[in-house]
């Protein structure tokens, strides 16, 4: 995986999580980035328990919904959602750090897909599976 070096011109991943607001006004961190890869950082604030005082999982599946688009914009062209599902495995809790790591499982054609697993520390919380379409290049322009 790369990161983001002084000087070095923006990737396509880096440049998407740039304009992504909601993504980062939850303050969810892009810590790497590579060719098909991401791995972002999310604490669980007060604002994001649920009833049960565990973390809504809205907020779960937008972290790893948030790592898979990193990882599939990364070859350059504007790349979107298709589907996708998560199983969640355990609670997170107020407080707790989660890191989300999105792999390329496979390419083909337009479409792609990708896992992500979302852990706190070594423990998953839960397991998302995305699948990716690339749009034709007159459908979408590049974020800005």
């Amino acid at each position: 995986m790369t990161t983001q070096l002084p000087g070095m011109t923006p990737g396509p991943a880096e440049k998407m999580f740039a304009a992504d607001e909601a993504s980062r006004r939850l303050g969810i961190e892009l810590l790497q980035y590579g060719e098909g890869t991401a791995v972002l950082r999310m604490s669980v604030t007060p604002a994001m328990v649920n009833g049960h005082r565990i973390a809504h999982g809205g907020y779960l599946f937008l972290l790893a919904d948030t790592a898979f688009a990193c990882a599939c914009n990364s070859h350059g062209p504007v790349t979107v959602a298709a589907a996708a599902d998560i199983d969640f495995v355990a609670p997170a809790h107020e407080g707790d750090v989660l890191v989300a790591t999105a792999r390329e499982r496979t390419r083909f054609g337009r479409s792609g897909i990708y896992d992500v697993s979302v852990l706190r520390g070594d423990e998953v919380i839960a397991e998302f599976r995305g699948r990716s379409r690339t749009l034709r290049s007159t459908q979408h322009e590049e974020p800005q």
